[in-house]
């Protein structure tokens, strides 16, 4: 199955030529950073697909399956058969989605406190979770035959929420490449439009910016075409574009796209985002966005961090170690505290039920979020992100371990004319000392030089002594067990500084 390449590329040149915006960074760099977003700190993303019927190891099944000595190499043989009698695509019968309930999902999210919510919409394996006209290989005419993305956005609609949606289609150039190295289904595909192609050979650097085997122009126009389509049939709020689109031979289309893309949303009255990594845009284009990590210290700039619940896959398997609700909650305010937004994953299972672990995380989450939201959405830096003895190393893929914090480890929020102090690890004799609240040398640069007329602990009805000395404020909360808390020993506690 084809399309007219041609009519499309004219449409998405029109959409450009009308402005406001043009396929330059100079003017791409005027588009602002929705309020909705820099608002809203809790997304959920959502890893959906095929691959989630092997369930096993994690989302690359596509990739690795095909790959000679790989666990799912092996697997699939001894589970399924040879590559050549099944193939990635012989899962297709098996993804029902017979269990899928968009406004349950909902429901879970916005129990969770979430804001917003980004299905992927077409992962690496080439599948697309949503009604497209220009593949078959879409959920509407196989697996699930339903529109499955369309069904959530509507139900994102009516709850008030927020919906996006990823694109991880450029990966798919070299996904399935290793499919070619022997007798595998993947042979038998060689055209424009067949659910493989193109499958070219996988480069040896993922980060190599100019690739011997690069795109050509016809899967790139593809690629291009399909992002604005996605665009226009669904609205979507937030467009993430994962990785590898930071090579050379995608600049000009990465131009095109946010072009058609701010256009599109400046025409229907929308505020819009892209989401990028490895500095594929230019900086104040678009969205950074951090992979399973964070930043060491407060950004000038709104930025995002995506991460998963579980700590081995982004997508659902029978072996997913998850992480605990506290150490997510640390990291919303750590990420929160530094001007950032959190896009926390979840990974269903093929039938479209929420794995149990994956829902009692994000009911952990919402309790705390309606006791502490104040303190997390629509708040700002403050002047320091936080303080304490615990340091961690920013950047990609650094949050594999659960961080150990202490009661003397703080973040810092700014919300309703109050400055937000949040103990990462609640004290258990219940006094609490923030360093950077001290009178000290109002004089010295840096140091906070207002008054402070209260302090109250959220969420609750207690009494709070407190002083402010030269060194610090300190606080003393009367009945530190009466704190109520999924886990009091854990959970973070955030105290109201009311300030003038």
């Amino acid at each position: 199955m084809t399309y007219d390449m041609k009519e499309w590329l004219e449409r998405i040149d029109a959409v450009i030529a009308q402005g406001p915006y043009s396929a330059d960074w100079d003017s791409l760099s005027r588009h602002e950073t929705p309020r909705w977003f820099r608002d809203g700190k809790l997304g959920i993303f959502i890893h959906w697909g095929i691959y989630s019927v092997p369930a096993f190891a994690n989302e690359w099944y596509s990739r690795c399956m095909y790959i000679k000595g790989d666990p799912a190499y092996e697997h699939h043989i001894q589970t399924y058969g040879p590559q050549k009698v099944f193939g990635y695509k012989d899962f297709l019968p098996m993804f029902k989605a017979e269990r899928f309930d968009a406004a349950a999902w909902t429901a879970l999210f916005q129990e969770a406190g979430a804001r917003y919510v980004v299905p992927v919409a077409e992962h690496h394996d080439g599948f697309q979770m949503y009604d497209s006209a220009l593949s078959e290989w879409n959920a509407v005419q196989k697996g699930p035959h339903r529109d499955t993305f369309g069904e959530l956005q509507q139900a994102f609609a009516r709850a008030g929420l927020i919906g996006g949606g990823s694109t991880h289609r450029i990966e798919h150039w070299w996904f399935m490449g290793h499919g070619r190295e022997f007798d595998s289904d993947v042979t038998d595909e060689e055209q424009w439009g067949d659910f493989y192609w193109p499958a070219h050979r996988e480069p040896a650097d993922h980060f190599d910016l100019t690739p011997k085997d690069a795109p050509d122009e016809l899967f790139l126009n593809d690629w291009m075409i399909r992002t604005c389509e996605l665009i226009d049939r669904y609205h979507i709020r937030q467009l993430y574009f994962d990785w590898w689109i930071q090579i050379e031979a995608a600049k000009p289309y990465l131009q095109k796209i946010a072009a058609y893309y701010y256009n599109r949303a400046a025409e229907w009255g929308e505020e819009v985002m892209i989401a990028y990594k490895h500095d594929a845009y230019a900086f104040g284009t678009a969205v950074v966005d951090v992979e399973r990590g964070q930043f060491e210290e407060v950004q000038a700039f709104p930025w995002q961090t995506d991460t998963a619940i579980a700590k081995n896959s982004w997508c659902y398997t029978e072996g997913n170690d998850f992480k605990t609700p506290w150490s997510l909650i640390c990291d919303l305010v750590d990420v929160v505290s530094k001007n950032g937004s959190m896009l926390l994953n979840v990974g269903p299972r093929a039938d479209g039920t929420i794995a149990e672990e994956d829902q009692a995380v994000l009911k952990a989450i919402g309790r705390w979020l309606s006791v502490n939201g104040e303190a997390i959405y629509g708040s700002r830096p403050w002047r320091a992100a936080g303080e304490g003895p615990t340091s961690y190393s920013g950047g990609f893929f650094s949050d594999g371990s659960d961080k150990v914090y202490t009661p003397a480890d703080w973040r810092f929020t700014a919300n309703h004319g109050c400055i937000y102090a949040i103990c990462l690890r609640p004290s258990a004799d219940g006094h609490y000392r923030v360093e950077s609240l001290g009178a000290g040398d109002q004089a010295h640069h840096g140091a906070f030089c207002g008054s402070i007329r209260g302090v109250e602990l959220l969420g609750s009805e207690q009494e709070i002594r407190w002083q402010r000395t030269a060194d610090a404020l300190e606080m003393d909360v009367m009945n530190p067990a009466g704190i109520k808390s999924d886990d009091a020993a854990l959970n973070p506690v955030a105290f109201r500084i009311q300030t003038v």
